[in-house]
């Protein structure tokens, strides 16, 4: 018990420490320069009161339902980690692998824990007629992102159960080179791997809109790879676009529902702002920001994993897995909390770039009110929420920031 109470301080010491570096990272990666600072706004100034209440009342739902997605997997995660932490038993036969099966059985339970709940928010976006593929449809996508997601956790957890059992105490480092290995790995076979098994991606057909592309490319000197429409009318009627990959992966990718909604010059804005994040290097950023913060995590998710493993479990088995996976998962969110900052940030002079770039801020305004009222946003979230939550800035201060590029011009 004694050793219990060392431990517990010195894994919230981690704990804070690798929330201090997420911290660091993002004051040294967040924006010098581009960024315009918001004029001040007013929901009502942006949507009619009726638009602003629609979209407040769906935000709060739908946070809420996240919310209580994440304590049903987090009391179903304690529940499990607790029963492996008592339980003692001889040493496991063929225990890498079976680590690895127990890992992926794990993603099975966590993830189908708060499926009802995951339900309702899609019942709810159905009834804000957000939504247009069948609950077939919606169940079988599920199911393959479920069924990917396990077999990636399987094959992360194999290979950690194997370093903990040849590295005893020190498995976190080459888990570090790992986890940053895998994620420069994702950012670039994601757009080309998994993306197209979800659905169908085209390339810009030669016409206006591709000719926009081009030429708006030129005058931002900036090469933006591959430019993309995906069918994202399947699913849903959001409008949307966003840039991914790196090197010969990257694109710019529009989504279906804008280029068919929204005029050509609303949709160039669209185009200017992800050129803004190409500009920028953003994606490679993001890649920089894991590279920093990634030892602090594993480090922190190492003591965490000393804290709540079973006693006597060395060398590591199955039964250390629960442990690991909810050190891992709480350290992906706690760092995902703070690195909001800085996408809001990066967002924002994204947004600063297109209006520099085309000039066009009462179009800006419109182009940002309809999309909103699309998404059926909240135009002005509240203040602990939009912090916590949110990675792009709100409507309000997406307007203010167009008012404020207006009243810079006119000086």
């Amino acid at each position: 018990m004694t050793v219990v109470h060392r431990r517990v301080p010195a894994a919230l010491l981690a704990v804070l420490a690798a929330l201090g570096a997420a911290e660091a990272a993002v004051a040294l990666l967040y924006p010098r320069s581009g960024l315009l600072s918001p004029a001040h706004g007013d929901p009502l100034s942006v949507m009619t009161a009726r638009q602003a209440e629609r979209g407040r009342n769906f935000s709060t739902g739908q946070t809420w339902l996240y919310l209580a997605e994440l304590l049903v997997q987090a009391i179903v995660l304690a529940a499990i980690v607790w029963r492996t932490r008592h339980h003692c038993g001889a040493p496991w036969k063929s225990a890498v692998l079976r680590s690895g099966l127990t890992g992926a059985g794990l993603v099975l339970v966590v993830g189908l824990a708060p499926l009802p709940l995951h339900a309702l928010a899609r019942s709810r976006a159905i009834d804000a007629g957000l939504v247009t593929d069948s609950w077939l449809a919606w169940s079988w996508d599920f199911t393959r992102r479920l069924a990917i997601t396990a077999a990636m956790t399987g094959v992360g957890v194999t290979i950690a159960i194997g370093l903990m059992r040849r590295f005893p105490r020190r498995w976190w480092i080459p888990a570090t080179a790992l986890v940053v290995a895998f994620g420069v790995a994702i950012t670039f076979a994601g757009p080309v791997v998994i993306d197209p098994l979800f659905n169908r991606f085209t390339r810009l057909p030669q016409g206006p809109a591709r000719t926009a592309v081009l030429q708006l490319a030129r005058r931002a000197h900036v090469s933006v790879g591959g430019v993309y429409v995906i069918d994202a009318s399947r699913r849903t009627t959001a409008a949307n676009a966003y840039v991914s990959g790196v090197g010969s992966s990257k694109r710019v990718v529009l989504y279906d529902t804008l280029l068919r909604r929204f005029s050509s010059q609303e949709t160039r804005l669209v185009v200017a702002h992800e050129l803004g994040h190409v500009h920028y290097r953003d994606v490679p950023h993001g890649l920089l920001f894991l590279l920093l913060v990634a030892p602090f995590g594993m480090f922190a998710a190492a003591r965490l994993v000393r804290t709540w493993g079973p006693r006597g479990s060395e060398p590591a088995d199955p039964r250390v897995v629960p442990a690991l996976y909810a050190a891992a998962a709480l350290m992906a969110l706690l760092i995902t909390l703070v690195s909001n900052q800085l996408s809001r940030a990066i967002e924002s002079r994204a947004d600063s770039f297109a209006l520099q770039l085309t000039g066009a801020a009462p179009t800006f305004i419109s182009q940002q009110r309809r999309i909103a009222v699309q998404n059926v946003d909240d135009p002005d979230p509240p203040g602990l929420v939009h912090f916590l939550f949110d990675t792009h800035p709100s409507l309000v201060q997406r307007v203010g920031l167009a008012r404020a590029y207006e009243q810079r011009s006119q000086r």
